[in-house]
């Protein structure tokens, strides 16, 4: 659940994109140019939001599924197979979190943290993971499964209202890694269960799968902070995979507070270059 918001994000200047060309003694050949060069860009950009509108559909499906498959596990009394599939149903989630996030009444009733909302409206995955790994039961959790899967089913039901717009994009993928830092590293998102390693790569995936499809504009428009930002993700990518585990992570207690200091460094070094991205989505 997202708590904190950067306070911007950087647009790459225009000039990158049109140059001088706009200037009033702009050739007829030169405006031309530009106007193509436009339209080029707004073609390209919405095919780019199309995409990802569907990547984040397909997540949301997943999501779906996923939490029917838990929920289900806690109405039947099975704690050690709902155990298991909480960490990794709940990465469809964070991976879509800029579109999850638009709506915001759902967001906490599917996301909240205990003390994020008021104890009488506290529900959802958080409060169903203290349930199972704080009083080790799945009874009594029966009315939060069965409200859980009501939302996210309505949650699936609303994503194709979206309105996916590159800015979206842009502010949806430096959130993530602010997500990371504000809430993952901290161990502060699933302090129960203590598997945040799944909800941190997920996060880390939703807003990698965002400057791949935002990678193509901004090689053209600035080659030099496309490649930094991919040499960061691999450099995030090395770390967890030291914490693998299985088919999933180690639990967050597991790591030492040197490899803790070593994946918020590495989120840090990417949410820099990551915060540049910027593009033009309105023609002069």
């Amino acid at each position: 659940m997202k708590l904190h918001k950067l306070s911007g994000v950087f647009l790459l200047s225009s000039s990158l994109l049109l140059g001088c060309s706009n200037s009033n003694q702009a050739s007829s050949t030169e405006k031309a140019k530009v106007k193509e060069t436009n339209s080029t860009s707004t073609e390209e950009l919405k095919g780019v939001t199309d995409e990802y509108r569907q990547y984040a559909i397909t997540e949301i499906e997943e999501f779906v599924k996923a939490t029917e498959a838990f929920t289900t596990a806690i109405k039947n009394g099975e704690i050690d197979k709902a155990k298991e599939l909480y960490g990794p149903a709940r990465m469809h989630y964070e991976r879509a979190e800029p579109i999850a996030e638009v709506f915001g009444d759902l967001d906490p009733k599917i996301d909240a943290r205990e003390g994020d909302v008021p104890e009488a409206e506290w529900g959802g995955y958080h409060r169903i993971e203290q349930g199972l790994w704080v009083k080790n039961t799945t009874k009594g959790y029966e009315p939060f499964a069965e409200q859980l899967m009501k939302d996210v089913n309505l949650l699936r039901a609303k994503v194709d209202t979206v309105d996916v717009t590159p800015d979206l994009l842009i502010t949806g993928a430096v959130d993530l890694l602010n997500e990371v830092s504000t809430s993952k590293v901290t161990g502060e998102e699933d302090r129960y269960s203590h598997t945040d390693l799944y909800d941190f790569a997920a996060n880390v995936e939703g807003a990698e799968k965002i400057y791949q499809l935002l990678q193509p504009s901004l090689d053209k428009k600035d080659k030099e902070v496309s490649e930094e930002i991919k040499a960061r993700f691999d450099d995030v990518y090395a770390l967890l995979n030291q914490h693998k585990k299985g088919g999933g992570y180690k639990l967050y207690t597991e790591l030492t507070e040197g490899q803790v200091k070593e994946l918020s460094q590495a989120i840090d070094a990417l949410a820099e270059p990551l915060s540049q991205i910027g593009i033009i989505t309105e023609a002069s």
